[in-house]
């Protein structure tokens, strides 16, 4: 009986989904590190003489505060959030854009300037507020 469950649960769509979001969001992150890793911070060593900022710290009270490994993982942060929006939102938003066209306003009616209701583009009077219409 549970396992019928089991199996009717994993076959959903949904969990399907997921599961592959997971591992494509997996996949993608690994790849952004490795950009971050390999290449931006090759850069950053040529402009700073490190490309590693992991051993920068200093002490407070003979503790070490290891401010490197924060500024590493920040500049991290603000590259995969670079990604996602450059390479994931922006080519979204485009798409559903291209699809979500607006129909054109239909010009047989018009808006009343007094209470903004639909009325027929030839009215010389609001039906609704009585407001006198352009054009009279």
């Amino acid at each position: 009986m549970k396992l019928q469950e089991l199996k009717a649960f994993l076959l959903r769509g949904n969990v399907i989904d997921l599961a592959i979001a997971v591992v494509i969001a997996g996949v993608f992150g690994a790849m952004i590190t490795s950009f971050v890793n390999d290449v931006l911070m090759q850069f950053i060593a040529a402009l700073f003489g490190q490309p590693d900022f992991a051993s920068l710290s200093f002490s407070v009270s003979g503790s070490p505060i290891y401010y490197g490994k924060f500024l590493n993982t920040v500049i991290t942060f603000v590259i995969v959030g670079a990604a996602v929006f450059y390479f994931v939102v922006v080519p979204m938003n485009a798409m559903i854009a291209r699809f979500r066209k607006e129909p054109p306003p239909d010009p047989s009616i018009k808006k009343c300037p007094e209470c903004l209701s639909d009325i027929p583009a030839e009215a010389r009077k609001c039906a609704f507020c009585g407001s006198p219409q352009a054009g009279d």
